[in-house]
């Protein structure tokens, strides 16, 4: 694969993963977090022993399907087969490949979970499990899911969460799957910090549509990633931009699955250059080309702010940045600058400077609470 020298995650979690030992890895996006479980996953498999020995987890359909095309690489040319599994396509030839018979599964949780009830799926000889988007994968909206899936399997288990943000929630959570685990974090001095270029602009909820625009008529050599907060946002947002003139695809939950991979597909050939999406690609979604990340809307948490940037500025390219603030998403966004660290430069329409104005005291904060109960 022409990689000659491990990223700082591998290097620091391939000899605890090799020693047997359960994990819980933090790095930023981009930071080579597939091969850093990749690698010992596929070292564990016996391929003369016929059942599943390693099953991936991973929050989305997009992801499964990049987690599973780096792992097709990686057992090229030995007797491993893997397989990946998701929902939005017919279930029939997935339970076909697995009755064939298969070492490494890749999956989201629904579709894993269907094949576990419907009989086509058996965990009880896998001995390495990862939860890939670890954060994610044991938040609300996933955690029953996961949690039955995780009792399918031996408590003997190896088991690997990885992910560029792991609250403390889940480290507390996983407490209950994993056994002493070696946690690893890796800071921006160890070089895998990416070079992404921040700029927020303050506008006014009127004035972010023209701004769009003006950004999108700028040269530049790779791909714009576009995102909103809603699927209805984005599709309406890019129904008004191909009004307007703009070449734009949308991706959003609510397109199948053949829809996505096509919308997909022409943006890793370059044959759109700009992509609105929802929160569905701001994990895992692996272009090279994107040099450019547009927050159209705020996301709801800060580790999604993270997860949103990191799609630019990926393995050592640079990249930027671009989020619209008005004044309803101030208090989100001091709790997105508290979560990074450091305040982001601030510019207004006219692109120039702006200082942020300063925290609101905490005291003043509890008296009004106070005052309006």
């Amino acid at each position: 694969m022409d990689i000659h020298a491990p990223t700082p995650i591998q290097e620091l979690a391939i000899p605890l993963l090799h020693q047997r030992r359960d994990l819980i890895g933090e790095a930023c996006t981009g930071s080579g977090k597939t091969l850093a479980f990749g690698l010992p996953l596929i070292e564990r498999v016996d391929p003369q022993v016929n059942a599943i020995q390693a099953l991936v987890l991973v929050p989305t359909r997009e992801l499964a399907e990049q987690v599973g095309q780096v792992l097709q690489k990686l057992t090229a040319g030995t007797e491993i087969r893997s397989l990946t599994v998701f929902g939005g396509r017919p279930i029939g030839p997935q339970q076909t490949a697995l009755r064939r018979g298969a070492h490494v599964v890749v999956g989201t949780p629904g579709r894993v979970l269907d094949h576990l009830r419907q009989g086509s799926l058996r965990l009880d000889r896998v001995c390495f499990l990862v939860l890939d988007e670890a954060d994610e994968m044991l938040d609300r909206g996933f955690a029953p899911d996961v949690e039955r899936i995780i009792a399918a399997t031996p408590r003997s288990r190896q088991t690997a969460l990885l992910s560029a943000t792991t609250p403390e929630w889940v480290k507390t959570v996983s407490k209950r799957h994993l056994i002493t685990p070696a946690v690893i974090r890796v800071e921006s001095q160890d070089g895998a910090e990416p070079d992404i270029e921040h700029l927020v602009y303050e506008v006014g909820i009127g004035e972010k549509f023209p701004l769009l625009c003006e950004l999108l008529d700028q040269e530049i050599e790779g791909s714009t990633l576009v995102f909103g907060r809603t699927k209805y946002g984005v599709r309406n947002l890019g129904a008004q931009l191909n009004r307007a003139g703009y070449n734009v695809d949308v991706i959003q939950g609510n397109l199948s699955q053949v829809q996505r991979d096509r919308v997909l597909q022409r943006f890793r050939e370059g044959r759109t250059r700009v992509l609105l999406a929802t929160n569905v690609a701001a994990r895992g979604l692996d272009v090279p080309h994107i040099e450019r990340v547009i927050n159209y809307e705020l996301p709801d948490t800060p580790d999604l702010f993270t997860h949103r940037v990191g799609r630019t500025g990926r393995m050592g390219r640079a990249g930027s940045a671009i989020t619209f603030l008005s004044f309803i998403d101030l208090p989100k966004f001091q709790d997105i600058e508290a979560r990074i660290g450091r305040k982001l430069p601030r510019v207004n329409r006219q692109g120039e400077a702006v200082a942020p104005p300063p925290a609101r005291p905490a005291r003043s904060l509890q008296r009004r609470r106070r005052w309006r109960r």
